[in-house]
């Protein structure tokens, strides 16, 4: 007998895969709680470290601090740099966003190392080395003493990053550590729970982040900003583009029925940098009329900023390619996928959602 399930049963929405202790989002009141904190207030209070050393603490039962996570990733850096000779050979080829796949895919347990360390800590260096690569430049060498966040643009631009800088990767990295059930952390999840090891589950996690329909909003965002170039244009650029039918790029969200919580995080670090020759006015005034639009266009449920605006303005603000936008996020969110497969992990369940059959049934066997 065939079950016929409704769109959204068939999607998951709604549907729990897993108890966790380490992230909770809540679609309808806008809130995004990591660790046991509202993400606004976290940003504001801890570093990215601080928030790695929760979110493995919640997994794993352990008690380390900000200090251990931050002294662990500071000699992961190193120990990442010390292999790029065996990693970056499988990039040969490749964009930034595939050759960060093949050199993550290429991650291996190192001694005297926790897994998630390694994983963690070798993730900026990829990206640095990747994207230096793409400009003809050689890879810089980290530095173990200073934070995860100013290491990244350390490696990316071959310069110490201004302490305003590092404040807002700092913010970003926080905000986009982890945030439920999503699709990439799922399938980190799913490739944990059949006991792979942690760098099978994130590679993994990592291939789903690729996805358009995941880690690709980003690039999109500018590239509309571009499109509409001056404040003139604002009103006719939009108005046109809803008259098409065209996505607004950085509104809406699978989850979120009000304002994305993490938009407002992103958009004070933002405005930290205006200084930098961020045009925060320009996008500040598409944001304003873009909203205002949507909610003309429907009232009833109208479309809200989500991450992903801000995040292209911040992204672009500290120089960071395009092409580079998907691996820092997974410098992000590597915290929340390593902390999610290993309390997968520790649960010893198998992920093994059923199907509903919809295809032809075979006749009916005389003997």
């Amino acid at each position: 007998m065939n079950i016929h399930l409704t769109k959204s049963q068939i999607g998951l929405d709604g549907v729990p895969a897993a108890e966790t202790v380490l992230s909770h989002v809540d679609g309808e009141r806008g809130e995004l709680i990591i660790a046991g904190e509202h993400v606004g207030r976290l940003a504001a209070v801890s570093s990215f470290e601080g928030v790695t050393a929760r979110l493995w603490n919640g997994a794993s039962k352990t008690t380390l601090t900000e200090a251990n996570v931050r002294a662990s990733l500071g000699a992961a850096r190193e120990r990442a740099f010390a292999r790029l000779d065996e990693l970056l050979p499988a990039t040969r080829g490749m964009g930034i966003i595939d050759g960060f796949r093949a050199a993550v895919a290429g991650l291996r347990a190192e001694h005297g190392l926790e897994h998630e360390a390694t994983i963690v800590g070798a993730f900026p260096v990829i990206a640095g080395a990747l994207v230096r690569r793409a400009k003809g430049l050689e890879p810089i060498a980290p530095d173990p003493t200073v934070s995860h966040a100013a290491d990244t643009l350390r490696m990316l631009h071959g310069r110490s990053p201004a302490a305003r800088e590092v404040t807002a990767l700092d913010a970003y990295l926080v905000t986009a550590s982890d945030h439920g059930m999503n699709a990439s952390t799922f399938t980190a999840r799913v490739v944990a729970s059949t006991q792979a090891n942690l760098f099978a589950a994130v590679t993994a996690g990592y291939c789903a982040l690729t996805g358009p329909l995941h880690g690709g909003a980003p690039e999109p965002v500018l590239e509309m900003l571009d499109a509409i170039g001056t404040r003139e244009r604002i009103q006719p650029w939009v108005d046109a583009a809803l008259a098409r039918g065209e996505r607004m790029m950085g509104f809406g969200h699978r989850v979120y029925r009000v304002r994305d919580p993490r938009a407002d995080v992103l958009k004070t670090a933002v405005e930290a940098l205006a200084s930098n020759g961020t045009d925060l006015p320009f996008a500040g005034e598409v944001e304003a009329y873009i909203r205002a639009a949507l909610r003309k266009k429907n009232p009833e449920r109208p479309l809200e900023t989500n991450v992903e605006f801000f995040t292209a303005i911040l992204l672009d603000a500290l120089a960071i390619p395009r092409q580079a936008f998907t691996p820092i996020f997974a410098v992000a969110r590597a915290a929340g996928w390593t902390a999610h497969a290993r309390e997968q992990q520790r649960t010893g369940r198998l992920i093994r959602p059923s199907s509903s059959y919809v295809g032809a049934m075979p006749e009916a066997f005389v003997a």
